[in-house]
């Protein structure tokens, strides 16, 4: 069951299959924490950021409007505009260059 559910896309996944998906990857993430292996850890969390993207509505996210960015506290993000489950901007802390973020890492700024 297991190698059938991983060749699947997060986007093919029904909401059901994200959340055990996410489920098993905060659990591996649980373990290499605890374990010490933190490129691994960074790797987990970024798929979780991932999947979690998907259980989410892309048009709840408008282009223009600022966003705290998830995990980064005091970090904000305009965006510029929306490509599936990315939002594509900039940090407004940062150097101005443009990239992508899982919309999983944006929270609306309070």
């Amino acid at each position: 069951m297991r190698e059938l559910h991983q060749q699947k896309r997060y986007s093919e996944m029904t909401e059901y299959e994200l959340k055990q998906e996410i489920a098993a990857l905060t659990e591996k993430a649980r373990k290499a924490e605890q374990m010490g292996i933190v490129n691994e850890f960074a790797v987990y969390e970024r798929k979780i950021a991932m999947a979690k993207a998907y259980l989410l509505n892309p048009e709840d996210f408008k282009p223009g409007e600022i966003y705290e960015i998830v995990g980064d506290p005091g970090s904000f993000f305009k965006i510029k505009y929306l490509n599936g489950v990315f939002a594509w901007g900039y940090r407004l802390n940062g150097n101005g260059e443009e990239e992508a973020l899982p919309i999983s890492l944006l929270s609306k700024a309070r």
